[in-house]
């Protein structure tokens, strides 16, 4: 299955994409500014705000991005691979705040009342709203290129909110991706619930407006006018769209929280791989190279359990890549070095095994019971010592968490999950095959094994014989 997972032309397992995903240095991306519209905003207020942007950037799937403080009043986010750079900068700039409007005399629409969709409004709950710009982003690579994409609309009625943003239980956001096999309804949804005053006010006004049209405004902007077929009982429903992306990026905006402050994206740039595939060309010729060197030094050292874990040793770097891409986990250069590191000490383990192995053959003990005397007695430093590796793979991982360093966070991750996949391959996989020889007249002989001699050996291949 790994095998699988490494090399299926198609990118795809399952129905699910596990093709390779780079990091910003090796295969470029997007860089968006953003910039507070309101001057004067506190730091904390900033800090809130690059929070909620990093979890936003999360949700559509994306990682290894680089969401930083830019200033007093701006947010720098790099995102690799993007490749719609507007429909990121939309998911980044809106509030999240999803209000349900009426008609100015304060009933459910009728008829040609109801706002345009997609035009923009203001409500009760917003009453300087900030319109969205229809133009794309520039996505050259003219560093000082900027755009304003936002103007404050001071005319026209002042719709009223039947409920407020604030109270959008974000818990109870939801997606719902069908088919398309339900005649006249849109097969994908993202369902809501409102709490408190909201929730009530708004199966208030459902029950009372039933055929009338209501609006659903998202960041002022209006998203859609449906007909009230019933109360909407506890506040909850869902909002029907004609496709999957624009599902997903209405989920991804109500699901991970309001940002605190209006922000507008001052310029927006496409970025190109500031290594490229050369670096990646190399960084894989370095873990061929370390590889095979391993290999040689573990098989010229100890022989027929040095092929043996060759052999596991493949069949971790098989289910390590593997892992990296069904996760996925995003390669940069240096989550490349952890990943070749991890190389070297998946070895580890096996050194201690077969060090154990050979001293238990030499105090003349049978191949079975040297096998697994050498497993129960190299356990311990085996368990501490990568216990200690990966107590500092997770310090290194919240350090890059906590201070919004990517290329720390990605070297700790392949290093810490190197870890965990050597230890499953060392104890599992090795003692798996070294099981398998016990029986077979060629394991008896002391050579197999770079002893002299092995009485127990010698014993097993005079019966065997």
């Amino acid at each position: 299955m790994a095998l699988w997972i490494d090399f299926a032309p198609d990118n795809r397992w399952l129905g699910r994409d596990v093709r390779t995903r780079l990091g910003l240095d090796l295969q470029g991306g997007t860089q968006v500014l953003l910039k507070a519209q309101d001057t004067g905003v506190a730091r904390d207020v900033m800090q809130t705000a690059e929070q909620v942007i990093d979890r936003r950037v999360n949700g559509l799937g994306l990682s290894e991005t680089i969401v930083q403080l830019s200033g007093n009043d701006r947010i720098i986010v790099e995102l690799p691979g993007v490749t719609n750079p507007e429909q990121v900068s939309e998911t980044l700039r809106g509030t999240g705040k999803l209000e349900f409007i009426a008609n100015v005399d304060g009933q459910g629409f009728s008829g040609a009342d109801a706002p345009a969709q997609g035009s923009t409004v203001r409500t009760s709950g917003s009453p300087t709203p900030r319109l969205r710009s229809t133009s794309p982003t520039s996505s050259t690579a003219d560093l000082s290129a900027t755009q304003a994409l936002s103007n404050t609309i001071t005319t026209g009625p002042i719709y009223q909110s039947i409920t407020d943003g604030k109270d959008l239980n974000t818990s109870q956001v939801q997606p719902r991706f069908g088919n398309n096999q339900t005649p006249g309804r849109n097969p994908f949804a993202v369902g809501f619930a409102f709490n408190a005053d909201s929730a009530s006010r708004l199966e208030r006004f459902t029950s009372q407006n039933v055929g009338k049209l209501m609006c659903i405004v998202l960041d002022n902007v209006v998203n859609s006018c449906a007909t009230i077929q019933s109360a909407l009982i506890g506040g909850s429903g869902e909002i029907t769209t004609a496709t999957r992306a624009e599902a997903e990026r209405l989920f991804t905006q109500l699901k991970y929280g309001a940002l605190p402050v209006a922000l507008q994206v001052e310029s927006s740039r496409t970025v190109s791989a500031t290594l490229g595939q050369d670096s990646v060309n190399a960084s894989l010729l370095a873990g061929a190279v370390g590889l095979v060197i391993v290999a040689l030094f573990m098989i010229l050292y100890y022989r027929l359990p040095g092929v043996l874990a060759t052999v596991a040793l493949l069949i971790y770097t098989a289910l390590s890549f593997a892992l990296y891409r069904l996760i996925p986990i995003t390669l940069t250069l240096a989550g490349i070095a952890g990943f070749i590191l991890s190389i070297g000490l998946a070895v580890d383990a096996n050194v201690l095994i077969f060090a154990r192995l050979k001293e238990e053959l030499r105090h003349g003990k049978s191949l079975r019971a040297a096998v697994e005397a050498g497993f129960s007695e190299a356990w311990p430093a085996i368990r501490d010592s990568n216990a200690s590796t990966l107590i500092t793979s997770a310090i290194l991982f919240l350090f890059g968490n906590s201070f919004g360093v990517s290329i720390i966070k990605g070297f700790a991750l392949t290093l810490g999950l190197g870890i965990v996949v050597s230890l499953f391959t060392a104890i599992t996989v090795t003692r798996t095959f070294l099981r398998l020889i016990v029986p077979l007249r060629m394991a008896q002989n002391p050579w197999m094994f770079e002893l002299e001699s092995a009485p127990g050996l010698e014993r097993e291949r005079e019966a065997l014989a």
